[in-house]
């Protein structure tokens, strides 16, 4: 996949793209459903340098979509400073494409954990209770990530 970014002089690094990764609370899942018609769901999430995984119900319009088509993108908004004097605003974001699969087994279990110590680091022991209680009724996907780019006006 190759990147067409308009505005290239905004480019920023690999590290600074997947430092916005890393440290972004949420980030907003694109499909597209087989009529066509897109859809963007925010979502929790894990990025592991060529994956990123998230989580969800056992159902739902994301997940019929994915079926249709794998093909997703992912956007994750940086830090934002709105200039009213100058009408811009300073920015840095991060969109990963890719192909969302779902994951099992062991898999799973190993996503589910990676999105436990990025969210509650301090409760480590309860989330693994947590997760042996309801992970069977979680279903864990992972994007495969064919490109990153990371974008920002600072």
């Amino acid at each position: 996949m190759e990147s067409k970014m308009r505005r290239s002089d905004r480019a920023i690094t690999q590290a600074e793209t997947e430092e916005i990764l890393n440290k972004g609370e949420y980030g907003i899942l694109s499909t597209v459903s087989a009529a066509g018609q897109p859809y963007g769901v925010p979502l929790s999430y894990r990025f592991m340098r060529d994956v990123l995984y998230f989580h969800c119900a056992m159902e739902g319009h994301k997940l019929e979509n994915i079926k249709t088509n794998q093909k997703v993108s992912f956007c994750v908004v940086g830090k934002t400073q709105v200039l009213p004097a100058e009408f811009a605003t300073n920015y840095e974001s991060a969109m990963v494409f890719g192909e969302a699969l779902e994951v099992t087994d062991d898999e799973k279990q190993a996503g589910l954990v990676a999105i436990l110590e990025k969210y509650s680091p301090d409760f480590i022991k309860e989330g693994l209770e947590y997760i042996e209680q309801l992970g069977k009724r979680t279903k864990v996907y992972k994007i495969v990530i064919e490109m990153i780019t990371g974008k920002a006006r600072r």
